[in-house]
């Protein structure tokens, strides 16, 4: 295979130390927001949708809405000072709008205040009606996912495009989205969404789609560890009610097949794991369970990050669960987060190149995903693709100190674990230096969004690495990591707990769809300014951080 990545499938304690000390997201922003703030006196989810509608009407036609137009609310976010966050998808004639979301950003006492928007254009076409046939579409898009995968025979490919306007590629227009599917030669499955020009033919963009009884297993990669299982009579299930009833099945070597990724004729099962004693797993291979533990592990830690860090109660905020699918396909060298099933999913490997994908910070990369698509919802091509990968990358890793684990040390290398011998590198990536993949980017250019979003995200991932750790050789993790800077300064880090709070805050509150890498300084940027102060040095130093990847 030309290159190994993890992909996400887009179908629709107080262990974390900050310089020293351990504090959560939450506990920032009620310090720095309002000391004395009450939670009784913060406004409820209901009150800030209902002063958002308001907003709404008031500021229609600043926000570009007109009568031919509709919203909907994909998230909603209340500060400890009771500042308000109402995240928005827009349609336009029933038609899904690329680009159209954007937040509103409400004082406390409910008035308007500002608006991120993912696009200012004005969204009016003179026509819905398509000159490009949606059957001739759909064999386009069945072409391009034949391109993206020469040397292939792919089987039961399918393809059903969506009418949509494009709002991130310029001038509104009316477009094809289409998602196609198939399966290579191993049965292994393959995807790619594809834009086209709904009046033209021409392609626009494409992109790959692939997001209580306590107990403990012997896992492949982490050693032993705690589990949260669910006694059933005298046998056990790996299944933690104190997570949103979270499990881990065995996909039994089998494939989804899907017509189109959002409706699929049939899933690879995700049997329950059960057990008689609760002692999951050799440690070996060669015992399925095993590499069950390492992902219902990762999913617990992942879900615990996220609690008791940022305070989000599982990926979608709303204490849900997901579960995980592990021994999927043949030889798959591939893990992905999947939108439509609300699951994780992790192939075993070709034992070549990488062994079973249920490492840590690839659980904490996956579900990672699925926080992206539940907020930002960045579209994964061009730089906020890159911005994608980036953002699932720097919370894998976080996760991974968070776990301070001593059989899997927090370092910046991404999938060190389950990389072989034949890869012919100790990594998938590097975030002290990205370059060292031979593909990723240290500093951004005008090139940048033309990359694979794998590669385009190394300008996030090292500025996420200097704004944690500073530039310059140490040692992490038992790891030597040397990071220098694009522009030749000195960036001094300021701990990864206050970088992990500033990217949440960015992600969750300001950026969206088609946010880019100067998108995301100035959400960052804001971030900043809201937990520290505008003339703070956590302040100076994001600006710093970006100036360094060269994003000035």
């Amino acid at each position: 295979m030309s290159r190994i990545r993890m992909r996400t499938r887009h179908i629709r304690g107080s262990r974390l130390t900050a310089a020293g000390t351990a504090a959560t997201a939450a506990a920032l922003l009620a310090a720095v927001l309002s000391p004395t703030a009450d939670a009784a006196d913060r406004p409820s989810r209901t009150t800030a949708l209902e002063n958002a509608a308001e907003a709404l009407a008031e500021h229609a036609t600043a926000l570009g809405l007109t009568s031919a137009q509709d919203t909907s609310v994909r998230d909603v976010i209340v500060d400890a000072d009771g500042t308000q966050h109402i995240r928005y998808d827009r349609t336009y004639r029933h038609l899904p709008v690329l680009g159209g979301d954007f937040v509103l950003h409400l004082a406390p006492d409910g008035t308007f205040r500002s608006v991120s928007r993912a696009t200012r254009q004005a969204i009016a076409l003179s026509s819905v009606t398509p000159r490009l046939s949606g059957p001739k579409a759909a064999d386009l898009a069945a072409n391009a996912l034949r391109a993206a995968n020469l040397g292939e025979t792919l089987r039961k490919l399918t393809s059903r495009p969506q009418l949509v306007v494009d709002a991130l590629h310029g001038a509104p227009k009316l477009a094809w989205r289409t998602d196609a599917t198939a399966q290579d030669s191993l049965g292994n499955p393959v995807a790619r969404t594809v834009l086209t020009d709904a009046a033209t033919g021409d392609q626009i963009d494409a992109w790959d789609v692939l997001e209580s009884a306590t107990g403990d297993g012997k896992s492949l990669y982490a050693g032993t560890v705690p589990l949260e299982t669910t006694a059933s009579g005298s046998t056990y299930a790996l299944k933690d009610p104190t997570r949103g009833n979270t499990y881990t099945g065995d996909a039994a070597n089998k494939t989804d097949l899907c017509l189109l990724t959002t409706i699929c004729l049939s899933r690879a099962p995700s049997t329950v794991f059960t057990d008689t004693d609760n002692r999951w797993g050799t440690g070996a291979s060669t015992d399925r369970a095993s590499a069950a533990v390492d992902a219902q592990y990762g999913t617990d830690v992942t879900w615990d990050y996220y609690k008791n860090v940022h305070g989000r109660s599982g990926i979608r905020g709303d204490g849900v669960g997901s579960y995980s699918r592990v021994h999927y396909g043949t030889r798959y060298n591939n893990a992905f987060w999947d939108d439509s099933c609300f699951c994780m999913t992790y192939g075993d490997g070709d034992g070549t190149q990488l062994g079973p994908l249920v490492s840590l910070d690839v659980a904490g990369h996956e579900m990672s995903h699925g926080v992206t698509s539940s907020t930002a919802a960045l579209t994964y091509s061009g730089e906020s693709g890159g911005l994608n990968e980036a953002t699932s990358d720097i919370f894998g890793t976080l996760v991974e100190f968070y776990a301070a684990n001593a059989s899997d040390p927090g370092d910046w290398m991404i999938g060190e674990k389950i990389v072989r011998s034949g890869l012919g590198r100790s990594a998938l990536r590097y975030m002290d230096k990205p370059s060292k993949d031979g593909n990723s980017v240290d500093c951004w250019s005008t090139g940048t969004a033309k990359l694979d979003v794998h590669y385009s995200s190394g300008v996030a991932n090292h500025f996420a690495y200097l704004l944690a750790e500073g530039s310059g050789p140490k040692t992490i993790g038992g790891v030597a990591h040397n990071s220098p800077t694009c522009d030749g300064s000195s960036v001094a880090g300021i701990g990864r707990g206050k970088l992990g709070a500033i990217w949440y805050r960015a992600l969750t509150v300001y950026m969206t769809s088609s946010t880019d890498y100067a998108g995301a300084r100035v959400a960052t940027l804001k971030a900043a300014s809201d937990l520290y102060g505008a003339g703070s040095a956590e302040y100076d130093a994001v600006g710093a951080a970006w100036s360094a990847v060269d994003v000035g």
